[in-house]
């Protein structure tokens, strides 16, 4: 119940960051994306499920904000990515920081992508060298740069979780 609750506060900590302070106090107009680098974090560290219903609820509050009137579309995107992020699972060390960059570098591809298609090529706004300059890449080198500093407090939060849930089984 400990770890449900923390996910929670941490999803709630990151969509006020993102929706309330990094939109009003970043200069160029590009905000990290961290209700993806939340899902992509707690995808690899604690497995598929985890990673999916962090996605879940991520994608939820994405699409009742920041969503154009339609529930949905972010939470199958956040679910498929926490899902997919989920299988490194195995494969992770923690105190790796490069297999968290390469992930979160891919997910924004997959991320912006669908945008770019959903947003501005089904109404007709066809140049992508426009969209990679102007919106696709100061979101990814703001979002993995951002990765580099919130992964470690993650890591940790993830570790002490799992030393609460070890310490309680052995009591």
């Amino acid at each position: 119940m400990r770890r449900v609750l923390t996910i929670f506060v941490l999803i709630l900590i990151s969509f006020l960051l993102q929706s309330a302070l990094f939109s009003f106090q970043n200069i160029t107009g590009y905000a990290p994306n961290l209700m993806l680098i939340l899902t992509m974090s707690f995808g690899i560290m604690r497995g598929r499920r985890e990673g999916l219903l962090t996605g879940f609820v991520c994608g939820f509050l994405y699409d009742v904000f920041f969503g154009n009137g339609l529930i949905g579309p972010y939470m199958l995107i956040f679910m498929f990515i926490g899902y997919f992020n989920g299988s490194f699972h195995k494969d992770f060390l923690m105190e790796d920081i490069l297999l968290p960059l390469f992930i979160i570098f891919a997910d924004l591809v997959v991320f912006e992508m669908i945008q770019y298609i959903v947003f501005f090529l089904l109404r007709n706004r066809t140049n992508l060298f426009f969209y990679i300059g102007h919106v696709f890449l100061p979101e990814i080198f703001y979002t993995m740069i951002v990765t580099v500093l919130v992964y470690r407090l993650y890591v940790l939060i993830n570790r002490f979780l799992k030393k609460k849930v070890k310490d309680s089984e052995t009591h």
